[in-house]
């Protein structure tokens, strides 16, 4: 699961960013509102850990502006503000929920779990394009009586792919939103992936290919 954590004291960042990663989550850090914004709209996030008062643009103000264009993923507020007030506007502008600073760590961590299990209730544990079906819960792709287990990269380029239901896919897309905005990682390290993937479509006899558009991404087709 990939956790965004917006906070301008980026000690508290670091510190939360090495705890969530030893939790086995993906995490991205950004220290103002306008960055936490901007990662926020890509809607590639399980959770949001927002402060409310950041350079730029303030939470709260991230917040209504991320509801206004449809981004759902659970977001918890996270402040040094105590007054009730702050907490009830949070919560009506569509805050999931709040945890003053300081904050016990084991009450941190109860509280994504519970956001990120309401979340993944509510998502469907399947996805399909043609004969195959993505099992989101045991990371296995399907076709017939066949099946195969997929790593946690390969898994996430196939969700990817499939959610665009045929449309490309850029692999600037695909960099960013799997390995990571600061990651470096080269294009050629995709097509390594995509290469796998297409030996275990082979391997399952799906009519389903992954196909390259030049200039446009990668794209699934079925075979004709």
């Amino acid at each position: 699961m990939r956790i965004l954590v917006a906070d301008d004291e980026k000690e508290l960042v670091a510190a939360l960013e090495e705890l969530l990663k030893r939790e086995r989550y993906t995490v991205d850090t950004v220290y103002d509102g306008q960055s936490a914004y901007e990662y926020a709209s890509t809607d590639n996030y399980d959770c949001i850990i927002l402060d409310i008062m950041m350079p730029d643009i303030d939470g709260l103000e991230v917040l209504r502006r991320l509801r206004s264009a449809g981004i759902k993923t659970p977001i918890l507020l996270l402040t040094a503000k105590g007054d009730p007030s702050d907490r009830i506007l949070g919560l009506d502008r569509g805050a999931d929920d709040y945890l003053p600073k300081p904050f016990v760590v084991g009450e941190l961590l109860a509280r994504i779990r519970a956001l990120t299990r309401r979340t993944s209730v509510m998502e469907t544990p399947e996805l399909t394009f043609g004969d195959l079906l993505l099992d989101r819960v045991a990371f296995k792709l399907v076709c017939g009586e066949k099946s195969e287990h997929l790593g946690n990269k390969e898994f996430q380029i196939m969700e990817a792919l499939i959610r665009r239901q045929g449309s490309p896919t850029p692999v600037e897309y695909l960099m960013d939103h799997i390995w990571g905005y600061d990651a470096s990682v080269e294009p050629g390290v995709v097509w390594t992936y995509m290469s796998y993937l297409r030996r275990k479509l082979e391997g399952l006899g799906s009519n389903v290919r992954i196909g390259m558009r030049r200039g446009f991404g990668y794209v699934l087709e079925e075979k004709k």
